[in-house]
């Protein structure tokens, strides 16, 4: 399978709720309220999602932290949300770190900002 395309069926119903929750709370809000928002709308996507879930990160095999994703959905991929301007690199790099320190492959930033935006983010522990 296509690396870029793992765990798709799972993003998929995740962005679909994303605009699901866009659309009726649109732009201004602070993350915590679209946390929420998503946490009531994913279940009704059929899917499992977990708020403030801990990640254990490892360095050369041992652990040296928790990270606490905003929400973890199949306990295979990591949402991270904004409510910023603009999704900046330094967003995407932050997401990109958490999957490289984790087991976890798939990552989506969802930002609820002026205009939605959504990044895809998958990396590969096939080393």
């Amino acid at each position: 399978m296509n690396e870029n395309y793992k765990h798709s069926e799972i993003t998929d119903q995740i962005i679909n709720a994303f605009y699901t929750v866009y659309n009726q709370l649109a732009y201004g809000f602070l993350e915590k309220v679209y946390e929420r928002a998503m946490m009531i709308e994913l279940p009704k996507h059929g899917l499992l999602p977990e708020r403030q879930k801990s990640i254990k990160v490892f360095y050369d095999g041992i652990e040296i932290g928790d990270y606490f994703a905003d929400i973890l959905v199949e306990d295979c991929v990591i949402i991270e949300l904004k409510a910023v301007e603009k999704i900046s690199p330094i967003h995407e790099v932050q997401l990109v770190n958490y999957l490289k320190a984790t087991e976890i492959e798939v990552g989506l930033l969802l930002n609820f900002g002026p205009k939605p935006q959504i990044k895809r983010r998958v990396v590969s522990t096939d080393y």
